[in-house]
């Protein structure tokens, strides 16, 4: 579509000009931009644009031109941009379809260069909703999705209040753009145990849904039943994060993405014959060639399956509204005194403040965890010396002193980079949602929130390396529940609604495939 619309404004050009040399206006038209030249060529290149500029625009032109006509600028000046694929534009009342996806040449990151980026909200269960329909996914509904270039937008993220403030720290969207198409590759993978060596593991039974995307066992469990050393960690709101695992071993999620598959323990998988299983689900292989220029690989795996996960965030949570209502009332109290004066004298600001009151009355905070949430932010509790900022986690690692009293300790982030003032550190995790995402700390050794904030009361365990930031705390009971009021209602929101079926049959191809494979590579 783009390479005939192309075609079409060289032809234009060409056509002006040819008419004002024929009735004696100017010179003749450059040889360089004859239709037969154009025809087969993506654009005019900048050097055909140069080509059919007038020469009075060339100041070293001995002599003087006649005027350039408004039609013959128009003309150079669209040949000029139609290089330029975001030029394209597409008219309101027409729906633009591609071909067939075995038919059509352009794959879904040229599609993505040549269309509008579009604004989403993330949160909105249209992301994560699966392809239109129901039972297993048909090479159809397929083709019938991936021609549609909706899906292969760009798409700009905002997120949803609360998250929202922390917006400038999307991470990884420049490497790894969002498209519909992709999203919807990885909810696929996501949910598919084919992933796996013996097709009973996939990245959600780990990263579950019903559990806060993580799982409640103390430590992860994978192929055959194998256990983990280390508490599952949650999935969501992973797009403002960059290093990932509780050691940040992975620099990004597409790193981490890959490493489960791997595994021994988790999916117990080789990167080849993980590929291998896939290319044996022609479902699949169709919608990889059709997203990516190089098709199915391990790392397009990890792309599409980061995709799905950036998309998978916490919603507003009531602490979240009690803010923003108290912020308000704080920015105009003078005007809130009298509701009467302000609904005369600017009724705008008055609607806004009903808005923010039903809002909040509609999402209620409990007396105890309004001053838990005071409590949670104060020099007394000190708990945003980590947990700061719209996600609640400074990304950073520290030493609790959680495990260090084992005989072989966990070293954490020591493990990556050796440094001994990271013995026993381990990073922040958010505490949006964290009454879903129980059992707590990295060895999964505290069952509920309670023992959590009786843990930093005490000051954690005494070691070596004990981070700075621990100290013993003077909290009362009440105080202690107050800040377990303020996490388990203060900031629990909505998680997207994900549609966990809706996936590709062939199960039995595909698993003859990875076995194959892995006999190939000598795996048992």
């Amino acid at each position: 579509m783009g390479r005939f619309i192309v075609v079409v404004l060289v032809l234009l050009a060409v056509a002006l000009l040819a008419n004002r040399y024929l009735v004696g206006q100017g010179d003749a038209p450059p040889a360089t931009t004859s239709a037969a030249d154009g025809a087969g060529d993506r654009a005019a290149s900048d050097s055909d644009a140069a080509a059919v500029r007038p020469a009075a625009d060339d100041e070293s032109a001995g002599e003087a031109k006649p005027p350039v006509t408004p039609g013959e600028k128009a003309a150079a000046e669209a040949v000029a941009s139609a290089n330029v694929a975001t030029d394209l534009q597409q008219q309101a009342t027409v729906e633009p379809k591609l071909a067939a996806a075995e038919d059509a040449q352009v794959t879904g990151e040229d599609i993505s260069q040549m269309l509008p980026t579009e604004t989403v909200m993330l949160g909105d269960p249209a992301l994560t909703a699966g392809i239109p329909g129901e039972g297993d996914l048909t090479d159809e509904q397929i083709d019938a999705w991936l021609a549609d270039p909706k899906n292969h937008i760009v798409l700009k993220p905002e997120l949803p209040l609360g998250l929202k403030a922390g917006e400038a720290e999307i991470q990884g969207l420049d490497a790894n753009p969002l498209t519909r198409a992709k999203i919807e590759l990885g909810r696929q993978l996501y949910f598919d145990p084919r992933l796996s060596s013996d097709v009973t593991i996939s990245c959600a039974s780990c990263h579950n849904p019903e559990k806060g995307y993580a799982f409640d066992t103390r430590f992860g469990i994978g192929v055959g039943g194998q256990e983990g050393g280390r508490n599952t960690p949650t999935a969501y709101n992973r797009i403002l994060s960059g290093a990932q695992f509780w050691d940040g071993r992975a620099a990004s999620l597409e790193e981490q993405a890959k490493g489960p598959i791997a595994n021994p323990i988790e999916m117990s998988n080789t990167h080849e014959a993980c590929v291998a299983c896939l290319k044996g689900i022609p479902g699949y292989v169709k919608q990889f060639d059709k997203i990516f220029d190089d098709g199915l690989t391990i790392d397009n795996v990890a792309k599409a399956i980061a995709s799905f996960e950036r998309v998978i965030v916490t919603g507003p949570a009531p602490w979240d509204y009690y803010q923003e209502l108290k912020s308000f009332e704080t920015a105009y109290a003078a005007d809130v005194e009298d509701l009467d004066a302000l609904k005369e004298e600017d009724p705008d600001l008055y609607a806004e403040y009903n808005r923010l009151k039903e809002a909040a009355a509609q999402h209620p905070l409990s007396e105890s965890a309004a001053r838990g949430g005071e409590l949670f932010f104060s020099d007394k509790a000190g708990c945003t010396a980590c947990h700061l900022g719209a996600n609640f986690t400074d990304e950073k690692y520290h030493n609790l002193g959680v495990g260090m009293d084992a005989e072989k300790p966990d070293l954490g982030r020591f493990e990556v980079t050796q440094q001994d003032a990271d013995r026993g550190a381990f990073k922040t995790p958010t505490v949006r949602n964290v009454a879903q995402t129980a059992p707590y700390m990295h060895d999964g050794s505290q069952a509920t929130l309670e023992e959590v904030v009786e843990w930093y009361a005490q000051g954690g365990h005494p070691n070596q390396w004990l981070s700075e930031k621990i100290k013993k705390l003077e909290l009362s009971d009440q105080d202690k529940a107050d800040l377990v009021a303020f996490m388990k209602e203060g900031l629990t929101g909505d998680l997207p609604k994900v549609n966990a079926g809706r996936l590709l049959p062939d199960a039995e191809a595909a698993k003859e495939a990875s076995e194959k494979a892995l006999e190939e590579a000598g795996v048992n």
